[in-house]
């Protein structure tokens, strides 16, 4: 057997004994990670992120739904409102610094809240201009999450925590009827029948 074709055996051998472990391994590796662990991501990115504290880091929104939209989280591993705790009364204050610290800097009213069922992971607060004119504001989902109950104010947050020690889930129910809300200007009475429509209506606010 010449020296060639004896390395080529050899390694072929080698292969073979792999593990199927080890061959998962190498594959998982390769896998992209799922959305809903966008943020972890973007919390690393330094183009991502506008203010860190030892508690927390703000960063932008990688699809805003209105002129100025931020996301405060915090740097220890809470998943969502849900597994906040009394101890974690100071972390909701600390992220009220950030929010008045923005108020002062921008010239457009801003909104403080939570999402009542959180699509992505890491606990995460939203910092939104209440005008909603965004390119990404696309679908009567994306509307309803900032303009109904669904979005609860960071004020309610903090004070449920402080009373109860934890904040309560919304029913599968109220979920899917908060969702299902006829749409509704979020600035006066107007009740438009399709999101094209509210998306210019929403022009008239603009000053």
């Amino acid at each position: 057997m010449n020296v060639l074709l004896y390395q080529a055996v050899k390694k072929f051998t080698k292969m073979s004994k792999r593990s199927p472990t080890s061959v998962a391994e190498s594959t998982d590796s390769k896998k992209p990670k799922h959305w809903s662990l966008g943020l972890l991501e973007s919390m690393k990115d330094p183009e991502s992120i506008v203010k860190k504290t030892d508690q927390c880091v703000v960063i932008k929104d990688k699809y805003p739904k209105a002129k100025i939209h931020y996301l405060i989280l915090p740097l220890s591993d809470i998943n969502s409102i849900y597994k906040l705790n009394s101890s974690h009364v100071n972390l909701l204050e600390e992220f009220n610094k950030l929010f008045k610290e923005m108020q002062e800097e921008v010239n457009l009213p801003l909104r403080a809240g939570f999402h009542a069922v959180p699509s992505m992971m890491r606990l995460h607060m939203h910092v939104i201009s209440k005008d909603m004119i965004s390119p990404c504001l696309k679908t009567k989902v994306h509307w309803n999450s900032f303009t109904t109950d669904f979005f609860r104010p960071y004020e309610e947050i903090l004070q449920e925590l402080k009373e109860n020690g934890s904040i309560k889930k919304i029913s599968p129910e109220q979920h899917k009827s908060l969702m299902s809300s006829e749409l509704q200007c979020n600035q006066c009475s107007f009740k438009p029948k399709t999101m094209p429509q509210l998306k210019q209506h929403l022009l008239t606010h603009v000053k």
